[in-house]
């Protein structure tokens, strides 16, 4: 896949809308359009990344930031009384479906454990 059949790419530049929950230079975090709570934004950097496999030590300050960031966002959606979940899947078969990093908030009601 190039950067530009990336649908998340594409999101990020703009080119295709989407339900905006917070925009900057790093990332952009918008609503999930299958949601599967209901409060779920992913948070996806600008570059594109096509996985957690795909990091590495020059990373950490990214992935840092994209957890602090989904931390805020999760706060500013109403989600720091009852708590919010934040999940990465990673490849195929732990359900990752659009092949660029992305976090998933997930919040607004119970969560069960184990997830699935």
């Amino acid at each position: 896949m190039t950067v530009s059949d990336c649908v998340f790419c594409r999101i990020a530049a703009g080119e295709i809308p989407a339900r905006l929950a917070h925009s900057d230079e790093l990332c952009v975090a918008f609503h999930d359009l299958n949601p599967q709570a209901p409060v779920h934004v992913l948070v996806v950097p600008r570059r594109h990344v096509a996985s957690l496999f795909d990091t590495g030590e020059g990373d950490r300050a990214l992935l840092g930031e994209l957890v602090l960031r989904a931390s805020a966002i999760a706060r500013s959606l109403g989600l720091a009384e009852d708590g919010f979940r934040l999940v990465v899947n990673t490849l195929a078969g732990a359900g990752q479906s659009v092949f660029h990093l992305h976090l998933h908030i997930l919040g607004g009601r119970p969560l069960a454990w184990p997830p699935g």
